[in-house]
This record gives structure tokens, C-alpha cells and sequence, in this order.
């Protein structure tokens, strides 16, 4: 359904991309890839997002780079310049998407999800966020800074995204004054990613993702 696209960054160089159409004037989704870096499965996303009737973009954060090894994604995760993809990739899948017309949404899983919040925090002219499991360093996002719409989904057997962690981020965003909407799933890390069996939770995923639909529904109409 969707194709690879270049499309700019603020600083006015390219970056790749995956896009989905839905049509012109549709509201818009940046997919934020995992550590795994642009793969079928986060294109799929995309893809699943322009049925539902989203524009969806999903910036190549790795530049061509995808792998399946746990060791070569973390050291492309720790490569990643992740104030450039927040600033410069993300923001400007975000502009691209709203000159498409419609409101813009972020979501992504893991690395993704972290990235989320961040562009959250850091990108103007975004409508909402949604994250799956990743939280960033407070130093770099900070989600007490949130002030747009916000809805988590976390897995109460994470040991990267833990419980600690989301009760933490949930009681700093509480006590700045933020409303998140967040949800536990009695399940793994990644529970959402259909290729990974292992961790993959069918009902779990599909109910993060109805609830997904409804709140973007609701935010970017």
C-alpha cells in the first residue's frame, strides 16, 4: 500500500521515509520505528494505519540500516542521535504529514515509544502521542512537559519499560497537572510486534490497538 518517500527535515536536508496514504486531508500518524530500525513489520503498521483511514509516516531513523540480532540493535540504538531524530526526522515526518491536511499524531514501540514522548515534549504542532512501552531519559524529554493529549500502553512483565517506571512517569505527569491515559497489559515487552511469537500476545495487542483508534479518533477527529 504505501511507498518509500523523501521528505525534509527542518534543517532542510532529506530524510527516507516509509509513507501510507489515505488521501489528501486525512489526519496524519509518524510510525516510530523499534530498535530493529525500518522493517516490514513497523511498514505494516503504517499500512495498517492508512486502512483506518490515517496518512502515516514512518521516518528511517537507521538511514537503510535493519537487523534481527539483539547486539547489532542495540548498537544502532546507541548510535542513534536522538536530539537530530527527534528535532529533524520526527518533526519534519510531522510537517510533511500536515501538508497533507488533518492533525498529527506520534506513536511508536520501545525505542519508538521513548521517542514518542520526547517528540512530545520537543516537536511544535503535534496533536497527540501515543506510546508503547519506552519512556526517555528525563534529562533529554521530560513528560512532566506534555501538554498535548497522551495515552501509554506498558506490559507488567517489562524488565526494560518496568512497572517502577510507567508508575513513576505516571505520577510525574499527574502531579504537573496532566491527565495520561494509561494502560497495563499482563504481558511482555513487544507484546504488540506480531513477529516476534515468542512475546507476542494476540488479545493484548488488539485491544491496545482499539484503544489506540479510539483516542485518535477523539484527538485528531
Amino acid at each position: 500500500m504505501g511507498q518509500m518517500i523523501d521528505f525534509k527535515r527542518p534543517d532542510g536536508s532529506a530524510c527516507r521515509g516509509y509513507l501510507a496514504s489515505a488521501g489528501q486531508g486525512k489526519p496524519g500518524v509518524v510510525v516510530i520505528q523499534e530498535w530493529w530500525g525500518l522493517n516490514d513489520q513497523i511498514c505494516g503498521i503504517a499500512d495498517r494505519f492508512a486502512r483506518a483511514g490515517y496518512n502515516a509516516l514512518a521516518p528511517d531513523l537507521f538511514k537503510g540500516r535493519v537487523t534481527q540480532q539483539p547486539d547489532e540493535a542495540s548498537h544502532l540504538m546507541n548510535g542513534l542521535d536522538f536530539p537530530g531524530a527527534t528535532h529533524q526526522d520526527i518533526r519534519g515526518a510531522v510537517d510533511h504529514l500536515r501538508g497533507l491536511g488533518g492533525k498529527v499524531a506520534a506513536m511508536g514501540f520501545c525505542m519508538g515509544g521513548a521517542l514518542t514522548i520526547a517528540a512530545a515534549v520537543h516537536v511544535p504542532n503535534l496533536a497527540a502521542g501515543v506510546c508503547f512501552y519506552g519512556i526517555p531519559p528525563a534529562d533529554f524529554a521530560d513528560p512532566v512537559k506534555i501538554r498535548i493529549p497522551f495515552q501509554g500502553h506498558f506490559a507488567s512483565k517489562d524488565d526494560w519499560c518496568t512497572p517502577a517506571a510507567v508508575d513513576s512517569l505516571d505520577a510525574a505527569m499527574r502531579g504537573a497537572g496532566n491527565t495520561p491515559e494509561l494502560y497495563r497489559y499482563e504481558a511482555d515487552h513487544a507484546f504488540f510486534n506480531e513477529r516476534r511469537g515468542e512475546v507476542y500476545d494476540a488479545a493484548c495487542a488488539n485491544q491496545a490497538w482499539d484503544r489506540m483508534m479510539e483516542f485518535l479518533g477523539k484527538t485528531l477527529g
